[in-house]
């Protein structure tokens, strides 16, 4: 369902949004033949800084959004414009993100999450910078994470600012719609990286939306960073500062398709530190990297592990 907006200024933003989400990745590049090897020798000059993305996830039974049976074969995410100024898609989000929720929660964390807390407590990671919104680093144990994006544990009102924990939020969802998660049917049964999942139009229109606890307002948003928004200054910085106390960046598990991730391989090429990317499909930043591994993320990352003798 595609939404229109009356002012040329948020539809134009909402375009752009849209042509970002649909950024198509192909391949570029030609895998490094010694890729593992030259991995290896880049870990042993710590502190290497680990971008990570969608892929590392997908053995938690999270799809991802650009593989061949990835999110966006099945629509997009929303879009930052449609949060703040389309009640109808709002509505329709809260719907899927009440059942999807509930999958989410069960995820659990994967052995390339639990190899890379083997990689940082052998201290060789300045730390993890992920895209992910699914705290699945942190469940597995991981100590030094920025979460890019933010993650899915507050809901954030556009209209008077005030943080609620997600919480309380899905408790009240839950007392407005009692019997909706066990009536509805998921289409394609596919959670989302986003947290929600395939509805029918029908199982849509029956559910009951809430309001904000604080103010009333029905313009509810997951405390994440959507297509289409802005990485907070200070978040940003953050990542930033981890990147210029590296020494070298590995991104893993992500097509770096979005520019706050690819922004991170850029910007280490231009400080000319060593840059590498494990990932099981193509990626934007293919052709720029010095190494490119081509492999499965969680056989790769064993094998890293049994390099290292860890």
């Amino acid at each position: 369902m595609e939404t229109h907006f009356d002012d040329p200024a948020i539809a134009m933003a909402h375009r752009s949004a849209v042509r970002s989400i649909e950024r198509v990745v192909t391949e570029t590049a030609e895998p490094t033949e010694d890729a593992a090897s030259r991995i290896l020798e880049q870990l042993q000059d710590p502190k290497t800084l680990v971008i990570t993305g969608a892929g590392i996830s997908t053995d938690s039974g999270i799809p991802d959004y650009r593989s061949k049976n990835g999110r966006l074969t099945k629509g997009r995410p929303m879009t930052f414009q449609e949060f703040a100024h389309s009640p109808a898609q709002v509505h329709r989000y809260w719907a899927r993100a009440f059942v999807g929720t509930r999958f989410m929660l069960t995820a659990r964390p994967n052995r390339a999450h639990f190899a890379l807390v083997e990689l940082e407590r052998a201290g060789l990671l300045r730390g993890i910078v992920t895209q992910n919104v699914d705290g699945l680093h942190a469940k597995a144990g991981s100590e030094h994470v920025i979460a890019l994006h933010g993650d899915m544990e507050h809901v954030v009102c556009l209209d008077c600012k005030a943080l609620h924990e997600r919480s309380l939020i899905d408790a009240l969802l839950t007392a407005a719609n009692p019997t909706f998660f066990e009536s509805v049917q998921v289409e394609g049964s596919m959670l989302n990286p986003d947290g929600d999942v395939e509805l029918s139009d029908r199982d849509v229109s029956r559910f009951r939306m809430i309001a904000c606890p604080n103010c009333h307002s029905s313009r509810l948003k997951p405390h994440v960073v959507y297509f289409g928004e802005g990485v907070p200054t200070e978040r940003r910085q953050a990542a930033e500062q981890w990147l210029a106390d590296s020494t070298g960046v590995i991104a893993i598990g992500t097509s770096l398709a979005v520019m706050s991730g690819y922004k991170f391989i850029l910007d280490a090429k231009k400080q000319g530190k060593p840059t590498a990317v494990i990932n099981g499909g193509p990626g934007r930043a293919d052709a720029k990297v010095d190494t490119l591994w081509r492999v499965n993320i969680g056989d790769a990352l064993d094998e890293i592990l049994d390099g290292l003798d860890l």
